[in-house]
């Protein structure tokens, strides 16, 4: 049975991509068929209810905590607002500014309960930046953070009085989200969303310079649930959980809200800004069972995990750019715990290739997650034999469509959605990250990956962090070339330099060492903790 949009503002659906490009979509297993009408907010908050989890903390902050029957009750409420006080109608795009909080939180899933479509953006981006994103989503109403409001008020749309903007964090304000939440009921049973309707446009995080739209639907989102959740991570309703990816990037809106919610587990948000220290600290204090970050920072937090401690910890998960396999012994030595590593991606919402636990292979990032199937192919799309290095190419029941965007056609061929990253398959099916394709530095005829470069200087005692690239140049065509970053106390100069090529050359085949090392205080990174990596090529 079709089910007809709910979503009367068709502004997104119309700006889709022509069909012939849409990847193909698959449901192979039995709980990823999703029914035709479904809505992801009402979905699993009828779900909690069903399984006995009402009453179990959902939402929980330094101070403050939100059973499940709370928290839907306050959603219910700020759809209240957004469709009866403002009279948005489905299909309006939201733009919602905040960090990791619970007030961002339940502002997100009021606007995806209310039929409208979450255009979640990063904290420290610019009025620039939001301008980008306000022009191309052309947002009904902005609802942002008020210690996040400056920058807000810069934005073009909003100084001409074309994107009205609602404040929410501060119960004071007379017009403020909370005063006016208040006044509203507590029951709405959500809009009647066809499945495939959109919830959200999700922002590229700008690696390679320009942000894309990526569509997003209800049915993706639902079945995301029962792909990686279900089958490798396996959360329960007994786990805490938290992390640093922000919110308005998949990885922190799956991991940090999504997921936990479907597993009925609940969500501790730090307050403020943390460190290492204090995000293990927070950690033991509020006995978090899973936590999410980058590999960058789980570097940073080993030596306090290793003095401090967080007992209850049972599942870390890395994912937003590579792991190395340096940060992950520094991990397991600190705590005992095997990483959990995976890639995903914003096009395609969350995790498709991961393993946990024993299944883990070293230097692997995993096998393909149940419910998707990938492989390594050449530039035509021909799967190659196991063990050669190509492209990574998947197909699942999530996919990329760009908002209104070329380069739909180089993210999707033939059916099959290209992240744009070089593996090698091994003979049991385990996928071994070599680079981006981009990073995949050809030099006097050697292919060798930015990555194995990197991990390898990592395992140097002065190195705290390094971004490699490859460099143009006249005789070798390109040369390696190393962005490093020293722990305090270490001197860059020729002899570090020396010492670290050194350091390559003993530790893997001698053409892979950087001939050229540059010494930087911080790398270039997006506010997801990537490695801007075209700054780097840039810069080199």
């Amino acid at each position: 049975m079709t089910v007809e949009s709910a979503q009367t503002d068709s502004f997104v659906r119309d700006r889709l991509p022509p069909k012939a490009q849409w990847p193909q979509f698959r449901y192979d297993l039995p709980e990823q068929r999703i029914p035709d009408q479904a809505n992801l907010v009402s979905t699993l908050f009828g779900d909690a209810i069903a399984k006995g989890w009402s009453d179990r903390p959902m939402l929980r902050s330094p101070g403050q905590t939100l059973s499940y029957r709370q928290a839907e009750a306050e959603v219910n409420r700020i759809c209240g607002v957004l469709l009866n006080e403002r009279q948005l109608v489905p299909g309006n795009r939201v733009l919602l500014r905040g960090g990791n909080s619970i007030e961002m939180a339940l502002a997100w899933l009021a606007v995806v309960k209310a039929g409208l479509i979450a255009v979640a953006t990063m904290p420290l981006l610019r009025a620039k930046e939001l301008d980008q994103i306000a022009d191309k989503g052309e947002p009904a109403l902005a609802l942002c953070e008020a210690h996040l409001l400056s920058e807000m008020e810069l934005v073009a749309q909003v100084k001409s009085g074309r994107l009205p903007v609602l404040v929410f964090g501060d119960a004071r304000r007379a017009d403020g989200l909370e005063v006016l939440s208040a006044r509203q009921g507590a029951v709405y049973a959500g809009c009647p969303t066809a499945a495939d309707d959109v919830a959200l446009l999700a922002f590229t995080s700008g690696t390679t310079g320009v942000p894309k739209a990526c569509v997003t639907t209800h049915r993706e989102v639902l079945a995301a649930c029962n792909a990686w959740p279900r089958h490798v991570l396996k959360a329960n309703e007994n786990d805490v959980v938290t992390g640093s990816p922000p919110l308005a990037f998949t990885f922190g809106l799956g991991g940090l809200l999504v997921f936990p919610m479907w597993a009925g587990a609940s969500i501790y948000y730090p307050d403020g800004r943390y460190s290492p220290e204090s995000m293990v600290r927070q950690m033991r204090e509020h006995d978090v069972t899973i936590c999410y970050t980058a590999p960058t920072f789980y570097r940073q937090m080993a030596p306090f995990m290793q003095s401090i401690g967080v007992p209850s910890l049972r599942i870390s998960v890395s994912a937003g750019e590579a792991l190395p396999d340096a940060t992950r012994q520094l991990w397991k030595r600190a705590t005992g715990l095997e990483m959990l590593d995976g890639i995903g991606g914003t096009e395609v919402f969350h995790i498709y290739i991961s393993s946990a636990g024993a299944d883990v292979r070293p230097g692997a990032i995993g096998k393909v997650v149940p419910g998707y199937i990938a492989k390594v192919v050449d530039d035509d799309d021909n799967e190659l034999p196991r063990g050669t290095v190509g492209r990574l190419a998947m197909i699942g029941p999530t996919g990329c469509r760009y908002m209104h965007d070329e380069r739909q056609t180089r993210y999707v061929t033939n059916g099959w959605n290209h992240p744009g990253d070089s593996f090698v398959q091994d003979e049991d099916g385990y996928f071994f990250y070599q680079a981006r394709n981009d990073d995949m530095i050809v030099t006097a005829g050697y292919n060798v990956g930015g990555p194995e470069v990197e991990d390898c200087l990592l395992a140097h005692p002065a190195v705290a962090e390094c971004g490699v690239v490859g460099k143009p140049d006249e005789a070798r065509g390109t040369i390696i070339k190393a962005f490093v970053v020293l722990k305090p106390g270490h001197k860059g100069d020729e002899a570090m330099v020396k010492a670290l090529q050194e350091h390559v050359k003993n530790s893997i085949a001698p053409y892979k060492y950087p001939r050229e090392i540059e010494f930087l205080s911080a790398l270039p990174r997006t506010e997801t903790g990537k490695v801007q990596r075209f700054k780097l090529r840039q810069s080199a």
